[in-house]
Parts: structure tokens; C-alpha cells; sequence
């Protein structure tokens, strides 16, 4: 089973508002933007005629890779509301 396959196991149940809350202007001064490399969900994106991280919180594994890996640790990451975010189904 690849990645794919696994993946479409996941069940979401979006929430209206962000569990991921990065400081702005720290991550405008990021030099490597490691969290949009490290992140196996594509969560993050930088827009360089903005200069600012665009955060889709809604495709989130709640891995919490991102909050390990900043560099800067300026992410403020909480899990999701009960009863939203990401269920884990097996079969």
C-alpha cells in the first residue's frame, strides 16, 4: 500500500479556525522555510509576492513535525477543537 492509499483512510472534519498560528513576521525572516519541506501534508506554502506563509491548516496530519522542526519557534501549534481535525481509520 503506498502513501496515497493510506492517506485516503483519513477522515477530516474541518474546524472554521486555525490549530496552526505561526508569528508572522518571524516567519518572513526565515531563511530556510524548513516547515514547508518537513510538512508530509503540504501545509504550508510561501508567497513570495506577498512575503507571507500560507498556512492551509485544513490538510493537517496533526504530526506535529512542523512545531518540531521551526527553526525559528515561533509556530503556535495546538491540536484541533474536539471533534474536528483528522480520525484515524483502520481496514
Amino acid at each position: 500500500m503506498n502513501i496515497d492509499d493510506k492517506l485516503n483512510k483519513l477522515k477530516y472534519n474541518c474546524d472554521t479556525v486555525s490549530h496552526l498560528n505561526p508569528d508572522m513576521v518571524e516567519c518572513k525572516n526565515c531563511k530556510s522555510k524548513i516547515c514547508i519541506k518537513v510538512c508530509p501534508a503540504s501545509v504550508y506554502e510561501w508567497n513570495d509576492e506577498n512575503q507571507k506563509l500560507i498556512v492551509n491548516y485544513e490538510n493537517c496530519l496533526e504530526c506535529g513535525a512542523c512545531k518540531i522542526i521551526c527553526e525559528r519557534k515561533c509556530l503556535n501549534w495546538e491540536y484541533p477543537r474536539t471533534g474536528k481535525g483528522v480520525t484515524f481509520k483502520y481496514g
